[in-house]
């Protein structure tokens, strides 16, 4: 395996491929006395180039309880870009897979390219922010695989099988193309760590899969596993000192538990499957720039017309009251007097004189009103792409600060759940501010850690804080700052190295243990994705629990001894895997009680057989997937 980068996702994954899946791995990082080449996007590279020898480190020892050590034919190059030569070098044209990380996408789109040609049989994995130019590099790196596999398929009798899905353009999953997005993997585990009560939501490909985390039930009481049992919370979780969610505590959370172990989970919360099913087709968007006519005016210039309607309506009444009029002509006149148009009612009685005057101060009292409606409409539409403020009674949102790549993607995942939120960005050129504006969501401009800066975003009645900035200690400062105003307050923050996420954790829930807090590294949220996609396998998504990973995959059955020709209740693997849904769409038969206009079957009876040509949606841990799907073990040198 290769993995090229220039961040701390190179380096996790690295990690992740060698500690987990056992596999041999040739990193190539920038060289680490100078700065990496331009174009860089964002300012994160200063916070990596801090930490580089920290993660370095990391490289060389497991995350995972365990003493592992570099295998003989492991090495880190140094390379300031992944060149022709650099990728020959590396070994491109033997390797099995080739992940792409780097934080710029160019960089990655042009290695991709050239990877493709040394060797047209490479698993490429990449990593891209945009998600439409993501689809079409991965359409066109996979359509010429399919051509150098169809022309050199004469020569290869035996080999090259199909042994993966066919999600990706009808060819086997060894020469696939992955495209994946650190900031889609690890936006909605974000969002749903700040809101209680939020599900996670796994939704790929059309697949949706929504797990929701349940509090503990009471004393005496059994959690409800819903349509199962993913994973049951850790027993520290009531412990402010415990490690929590830690992969070498022996109380951390339990994932994929037996049946026996949820009815033996008395006073431990679990995070339960609530649904799995296909997703219909995207709802249209709204027009872009077309606001709501109520947005064009304040509360306080509608009810001032709506009073002077009522006056109308009012008038009209008495004069039909006072002059036995019939009710159009009456609200036909009321509107002449209104407007000042009519003839003065010398003659008439006085009630109609009366009510002409009433009329006519009426009409004065409208002119400024329709004068500050024409002017609020002018400023609306004026400062409809600048950066709105916070409301003065806003209460009960949620205040994000940073509007770079994962920033961007939180914001538009909480406005999809309609939460409030109002944003801190001391870069007016940030890459989100244009999102900002698009969704009109209020916006403060300026240095977090300066004075004032939280108190404008009104930090004070905010639910939660979602520090997500590319500085570690910036993310720190804010928290403790916000801390200081709210001790109650939820806080995530966002940071890069996991054992100092972990080690903030724990202290931070120890000073405050009323309070929800946690500490995510982004590298450590999106690695599993990426390197269950370099093993050649569809990964629809992964959600945290606590501070490890559950994995959701879509595997076929054939040519894995562990799933064929068993019965679902054969195939589960306590703590390993575990079969959720059965794609028919992919074998074309009904095989069982499939809904009609579907083709999953999540409601498998366990003792349905699975067979060679199934398609499963599975759950599972990252150890459980590396025994899964993991290759023949290599024979030594």
């Amino acid at each position: 395996m290769v993995v090229c980068g220039d961040d701390g996702l190179a380096h996790r994954l690295a990690t992740e491929l060698r500690g987990v899946y056992r596999e041999q791995v040739v990193l190539v990082v920038p060289p680490s006395r100078r700065t990496p080449p331009q174009p860089m996007a964002g300012r994160a590279r200063a916070a990596s180039a801090a930490l580089f020898g920290r993660m370095v480190t990391a490289v060389n020892r497991g995350t995972d309880g365990s003493d592992d050590t570099l295998v003989p034919d492991e090495r880190v190059m140094e390379a300031a870009e992944p060149t022709e030569a650099v990728l020959a070098d590396a070994g491109v044209d033997r390797a099995a897979a080739l992940a792409l990380v780097y934080d710029d996408d160019e960089t990655n789109i042009r290695a991709a390219l050239t990877a493709r040609r040394l060797n047209p049989r490479l698993r490429l994995v990449l990593r891209l922010y945009n998600r439409r130019l993501g689809q079409h590099i991965e359409e066109l790196l996979d359509q010429a695989a399919e051509l150098a596999a169809g022309a050199t398929a004469g020569h290869r009798d035996g080999h090259g099988g199909h042994g993966g899905h066919g999600g990706h353009g009808g060819h086997g999953a060894d020469i696939a193309t992955t495209v994946l997005s650190d900031a889609d993997t690890t936006a909605p585990a974000l969002v749903a760590t700040a809101l209680v009560g939020t599900s996670k939501v796994v939704d790929a490909e059309g697949l949706l899969l929504r797990a929701v985390e349940r509090r503990p039930p009471r004393p005496g009481e059994v959690a409800d596993p819903g349509l199962c049992t993913l994973a049951l919370l850790s027993a520290t979780s009531n412990d402010p000192a415990g490690a929590e969610g830690s992969e070498d505590s022996g109380d951390g959370p339990r994932l994929l538990p037996d049946a026996e172990a949820v009815a033996a989970a008395t006073g431990r919360g679990a995070v339960v499957l609530e649904q799995v099913s296909y997703s219909g087709p995207p709802l249209p968007a709204r027009r872009a720039g077309v606001m709501p006519f109520a947005s064009l005016f304040s509360a306080r210039l509608r009810w001032s017309l709506a009073g002077l309607v009522a006056a109308v309506v009012a008038l009209a009444v008495a004069l039909i009251v006072v002059t036995d009029d019939h009710p159009l002509h009456a609200i036909y006149i009321t509107l002449l007097d209104l407007f000042a148009i009519n003839d003065p009612a010398v003659d008439a009685p006085l009630g109609r004189q009366v009510l002409q005057l009433l009329s006519g101060l009426v009409g004065l009292l409208l002119l400024p009103v329709l004068l500050a409606a024409v002017l609020e409409a002018l400023g609306t539409f004026r400062t409809a792409s600048a950066l709105r403020k916070p409301p003065r009674g806003l209460s009960g949102h949620v205040v994000l600060l940073g509007l770079g790549k994962i920033g961007t993607r939180v914001l538009t995942r909480l406005r999809e759940l309609h939460i409030p939120v109002v944003c801190v960005e001391a870069d007016p050129e940030a890459r989100g501010m244009a999102v900002a504006r698009r969704l009109r969501v209020p916006v403060v401009v300026g240095d977090v850690t300066q004075e004032g800066v939280l108190e404008s975003a009104k930090i004070h009645r905010a639910d939660a804080l979602l520090a997500l900035t590319s500085v570690d200690t910036t993310n720190l400062e804010a928290v403790l700052y916000a801390r200081s105003v709210r001790p109650d307050l939820r806080a995530v923050l966002r940071l890069y190295d996991d054992d100092f996420a972990k080690a903030v954790y724990r202290t931070l829930r120890t000073a405050h243990p009323a309070a929800l807090t946690r500490s995510r590294s982004v590298s450590h949220l999106a690695a599993p994705a990426f390197a269950g996609a370099m093993m050649g396998r569809q990964i629809l998504g992964a959600i945290p629990v606590e501070r490890r990973v559950l994995l959701f995959a879509a595997v076929v059955v054939d040519g894995h001894p562990q799933l064929e020709g068993r019965t679902v209740a054969e195939a589960f693997r306590p703590g390993a895997w575990r079969v959720l849904a059965l794609d028919t769409a992919a074998r074309g038969d009904a095989a069982g009680a499939e809904p009609p206009g579907s083709g999953l079957v999540w409601d498998l009876p366990d003792t349905y057989v699975l067979r060679a040509g199934d398609r499963v949606v599975l759950a599972a841990t990252r150890r459980g997937l590396a025994e899964l799907l993991g290759r023949r073990t290599r024979s030594p040198r």
